[in-house]
């Protein structure tokens, strides 16, 4: 199944990854909180740190005490409100006549405008 579905089901809480830019987009557009590896989505404050990402392994307990962070604690609230807060606006960002698809449009044609 792709990520993208996986992402977007009502039964998915939270995304474990590595936190490149596709799954990072994915998991915001989808409006669901990652547990990162390594952590570049912290940075956002959309992510929590996985404790020992830079070691060859990740301890069980360490993804269990993250997992019930983001589903029991306040944080874990927090963080979720803050995600959708970015879902919407990458999602408005998607739309017809949207910054993001007029901006894509401005490069296609400065594109085509210096290849002849």
């Amino acid at each position: 199944m792709p990520q993208v579905d996986v992402l977007g089901h009502p039964a998915t809480a939270e995304f474990v990854t590595h936190c490149g830019w596709n799954s990072t987009l994915e998991a915001i557009t989808a409006g669901v909180p990652m547990l990162c590896w390594p952590l570049y989505a912290e940075q956002m404050g959309i992510g929590a740190e996985l404790e020992g990402y830079k070691a060859p392994f990740i301890k069980a307990e360490e993804v269990e005490a993250k997992v019930r962070l983001l589903m029991e604690s306040d944080e874990g609230r927090e963080l979720k409100a803050r995600v959708v807060g970015y879902e919407k606006q990458a999602c408005a960002a998607m739309e017809d006549g949207d910054s993001s698809g007029a901006a894509f449009s401005r490069f296609l044609s400065d594109v085509e405008n210096h290849m002849y």
